[in-house]
């Protein structure tokens, strides 16, 4: 009698493991895995919405893993999602992504998705005609402490000794969705923008703003990769088969785009169309296009540079060290 309770009690202990238990990625019943992959609708994460559109990682990932994606209008709500085990990777800025990892968040960058595409636009009728005019204006980007926030305000300190009001200077910072940019600058909210592509395009064909400084001549305008593909340091330790084939799919859509940019395009379109509800023109992405580069490549050198820069701006609280955040060992196999 005593030796069937103690079987039985063996056999509930081992059930509530398997109920209780588990990996970053979802098993369901039949033992097949489930993963979820988030990126943006911008054209920095056009890699993001190849691999979807072509199911590649599908195709790299073992027979009977379910992909899910999930979009994101900001970098914050993304590192969330990667923190709480709601996504296994995907693309952000680099901006959240040191940021949260200088606060504690266990994260590798992996690879990277693109470089370039930041676009600071001034609204038409504000007699803003370079950057110095901006003292005492409005600004708008995606998030305080951003990659594109951080962009514009390095070069606005650097070059033009010209801060927000967070830091003690005159420019008034307010954040919204790239995506209404457009709107807010024909409804004269803000005075200008740090874009990132399309929308920046999409506010050049409407005609509701100029550029004021092209990607070039940003800071960190062609050097920094604009999108970089992250996941937790927990499923690189544990599961490096399941982060190579993730990776190795995100190489595959990067080098699809660099074949065909034109079917890259189009699926652009479609996937921004399906995201966001808005239908950017051929003649949009295209100028989009020649703003940005893209690879998978990732300097790591190029972020400390860069997070150095977000502690100047008071973004970060104390001096950031990068060491351990890149791991470009997936990438070169």
């Amino acid at each position: 009698m005593k030796k069937l309770i103690l079987l039985a009690c063996a056999a509930i202990f081992s059930f509530l493991l398997t109920a209780c238990g588990g990996n970053d990625e979802q098993a369901s019943a039949d033992g097949s895995k489930e993963i979820t992959i988030g990126y943006f609708p911008n054209i920095n994460h056009v890699a993001g919405m190849v691999a979807e559109e072509k199911e590649l990682y599908s195709k790299t990932l073992p027979g009977g893993t379910t992909v899910n994606y999930k979009y994101f209008p900001d970098g914050s709500a993304f590192m969330t999602a990667i923190e709480t085990g709601e996504i296994e990777g995907g693309l952000v800025g680099p901006g959240p992504a040191m940021n949260h990892f200088t606060s504690g968040a266990k994260i590798n960058v992996v690879a990277a998705g693109s470089t370039g595409g930041t676009v600071i636009m001034a609204r038409k009728g504000t007699n803003i005609e370079t950057p110095e005019d901006l003292k005492g204006h409005s600004f708008i980007s995606p998030r305080v402490g951003c990659t594109h926030d951080v962009q514009f305000e390095t070069m606005m300190k650097e070059e033009y000794s010209i801060t927000s009001k967070r830091i003690g200077g005159t420019m008034k910072h307010v954040t919204g969705k790239p995506a209404t940019y457009h709107r807010l600058f024909k409804t004269e909210k803000v005075d200008a923008a740090t874009v990132p592509e399309p929308w920046a395009s999409v506010i050049e064909e409407k005609g509701s703003g100029e550029v004021l400084v092209d990607t070039k001549n940003v800071a960190y305008g062609q050097t920094l990769p604009a999108a970089v593909f992250v996941t937790s340091q927990d499923l690189v330790e544990n599961n490096p088969e399941m982060v190579q084939n993730i990776v190795d799919a995100h190489k595959k859509a990067t080098k699809f785009i660099q074949d065909n940019p034109d079917k890259a395009k189009q699926i652009a379109i479609k996937k921004i169309k399906e995201i966001t509800d808005q239908e950017l023109s051929p003649s949009v992405i295209d100028n989009a296009w020649e703003r940005i580069n893209f690879t998978y490549k990732v300097d790591g050198d190029v972020l400390q540079d860069f997070a150095n820069s977000s502690y100047q701006l008071e973004f970060l609280k104390e001096k950031p060290d990068l060491e351990g955040l890149v791991n470009t060992s997936f990438i070169q196999k």
